[in-house]
């Protein structure tokens, strides 16, 4: 995305999802985060990050803020809806925000549910970070449909 003068610099989180390359694939390895999630969401939030983003992550509840190319080294089942599955805490995603340089963004959109988003927010309270949740509060396929008009119209979400 091409920004213009006065523009601040984003980082667009992208929840991952349940659908994964081993349900159909089950001897398919290692494989990079961006082919690894293969629900449709995912799909489409990614192509919404990769329209706007300055750069992307994806939330892992197993791995907390990883890059595309993160190398999966197979199949899991770990979900913040679900404590007993034991997703990485809150502490460890705010040391991942710090080490990886995510703090340095000055506008987070956190995409995907109110769940996702507000381990997003969380992760990024010590940081000077503005973080928007633009989809949060919709219904999965309101979410999709709002993420899809953005993308088509070329018009990223106002935070």
């Amino acid at each position: 995305m091409k920004r213009e003068a006065g523009d601040m610099a984003t980082l667009v989180v992208v929840p991952c999802g349940k659908g994964k390359i081993w349900d159909r694939y089950p001897d398919a390895g290692a494989t990079p985060a961006r082919t690894a999630y293969t629900g449709a969401p995912f799909v489409k939030n990614r192509e919404y990050a990769e329209a706007f983003a300055d750069r992307w992550v994806i939330l892992s509840a197993r791995y907390g803020f990883i890059d595309p190319d993160f190398a999966i080294p197979g199949p899991y089942d770990v979900t913040f809806n679900d404590p007993t599955t034991d997703p990485i805490p809150v502490e460890e995603l705010r040391r991942q925000v710090r080490e990886k340089g995510l703090a340095s963004f000055e506008v987070v959109v956190a995409l995907g549910s109110a769940k996702y988003a507000g381990k997003t927010q969380a992760a990024f309270t010590t940081s000077r970070a503005r973080v928007c949740a633009p989809v949060a509060h919709l219904p999965m396929f309101e979410m999709m449909r709002a993420v899809s008009e953005a993308i088509n119209l070329r018009r990223p979400f106002e935070c």
